[in-house]
């Protein structure tokens, strides 16, 4: 499974907005420069995110986007999910006919997507937050 670069700048994007938060609205071209990212690579981005209403929009002078739930409400698995469509790291079917040695590994391939999407519903922007913020206190210059 390899997440590509919609699914990583979604985050990135979600997690600057969580970041900037008491800011209010924020302006895409403010996001694509702090996360040196294409902004109309974010235009592509945003009506998926939109559409899943993740995000509150205001057209304007005072315009840009904010998330419409605090961070912790949003799983990375559910923006990836959004995003990438299905993070099942190997394609199988459940009546698909196989060799023995498919047949063999398809309980592996499924645990291993329950184990995948579980850990990434476990982890919330919140989290992802958390973690950034934690390692700005440390990094600190004597």
């Amino acid at each position: 499974m390899k997440i590509s670069t919609k699914g990583r700048y979604a985050l990135r994007m979600l997690i600057d907005l969580a970041e900037h938060q008491s800011s209010g609205y924020v302006a895409l071209k403010d996001i694509a420069t702090r996360q040196n990212i294409s902004k109309k690579y974010l235009e592509q981005i945003v009506p998926i995110l939109n559409g899943a209403n993740i995000l509150k929009t205001n057209r304007g002078f005072q315009g840009g986007y904010m998330l419409s739930q605090s961070p912790d409400k949003y799983a990375v698995g559910e923006i990836l999910r959004l995003t990438e469509g299905s993070l099942c790291p190997v394609d199988y079917s459940e009546d698909s006919e196989g060799s023995s040695g498919e047949t063999a590994m398809l309980p592996v391939w499924k645990e291993l997507d329950r184990l995948i999407n579980s850990y990434l519903d476990s982890v919330t922007l919140q989290d992802l937050l958390d973690r950034l913020q934690e390692s700005y206190a440390n990094d600190y210059i004597i």
